[in-house]
């Protein structure tokens, strides 16, 4: 070891440092922002089968009926509020998980931290996407609306003045609660899972340390703890996003109400085309973000091992 300088080559920053908080929200808003405006068409379509199942039947039933009635350009619809508010999202999601982390970590000491690190990051995950959501509101009503109201408003800019005059400010704010009740379970198990799944893959099916693979490897190694993170992540969250898209079109029924009408078979319509989606946006989110955090040069801290001090309490080393 050289000491200190071969550290300070080797990372661009501080672990836990404002400029290491800031890149990771950076990579948070390329994460988020890139990967949910690349699935618009999937998105439009699958929020057209829940709030209207008569008309669009199925997945491919629903994307032949939008481009015969709005050609590809309807596809597109509703990208711009996609891009934006994921991109805020994205921001307080990852930045604040980060920061909530290491927060969380310092108040429990290293030898909790470990024991208790599934609690730690559900803990994490649910604070980040409290504020997340609040940023993210806005935008995901407008995108609604323009998406799922035929003839309301095509684009970000009709839209937005259109909402703010009928009924205000809460107009934007008004799916916050069920944005929450819809993200922050997806959040928590979608990082939960996917902290434990990298662990997991190294403990278990990766056949050397972290330490001694590739950054590709590694990077590959994230995109199927993604992967595998995603489709825990679909299923969770399923009930309440079916819920969410038709309470959104509908002014003034309550969420228990359209609970009610779909019921128990009506609320997982749409699961397989969402397994497909979230999947393969959550692997690509994580490994968007995690490719930023190499391309940065930012600490990435190996998965995580039992404290000395814990293993000597535990009579584990000799």
């Amino acid at each position: 070891m050289h000491g200190v300088s071969s550290l300070t080559t080797e990372y661009s920053c501080e672990f836990g440092s404002a400029k290491y908080y800031a890149l990771c929200g950076f990579g948070g808003v390329l994460s988020c922002g890139l990967t949910h405006t690349a699935v618009v068409p999937l998105d439009l379509v699958k929020c057209r089968m829940q709030v209207d199942p008569q008309k669009y039947k199925g997945i491919f039933n629903g994307f032949s009926v939008t481009l015969k009635e709005d050609g590809v350009r309807g596809l597109a619809k509703g990208w711009a509020p996609t891009f934006i508010g994921y991109s805020l999202q994205g921001l307080c999601k990852f930045g604040f998980y980060e920061v909530f982390k290491v927060l969380y970590s310092n108040m429990l000491g290293e030898e909790n931290t470990y024991l208790w690190r599934t609690s730690l990051y559900l803990a994490a995950s649910a604070s980040a996407e409290f504020f997340a959501d609040i940023a993210l509101a806005p935008m995901e009503a407008a995108k609604v609306r323009i998406q799922t109201q035929p003839g309301y408003a095509n684009t970000l800019r009709d839209a937005a003045p259109k909402m703010y005059k009928e009924e205000g400010l809460k107009a934007f704010y008004k799916g916050v609660a069920p944005l929450w009740m819809r993200q922050i379970p997806y959040t928590m198990m979608k990082f939960a899972c996917f902290e434990r799944t990298v662990e997991a893959l190294y403990k278990f099916v990766v056949p050397k340390p972290r330490s001694e693979c590739s950054k590709p490897e590694q990077l590959v190694v994230t995109f199927v703890a993604g992967y595998i993170a995603g489709v825990f992540c679909a299923i969770v969250s399923h009930p309440a996003d079916s819920v969410v898209s038709v309470l959104n079109k509908e002014k003034g029924s309550s969420a228990s109400q359209v609970l009610k009408r779909l019921g128990f078979k009506g609320v997982w319509k749409g699961l397989f085309a969402r397994i497909i989606m979230i999947g393969t946006l959550t692997a690509l989110q994580w490994f968007i973000y995690d490719s930023v955090k190499v391309y940065f040069r930012l600490p990435r801290p190996p998965p995580p091992e039992m404290p000395e001090s814990l293993k000597k309490k535990l009579g584990l080393t000799q």
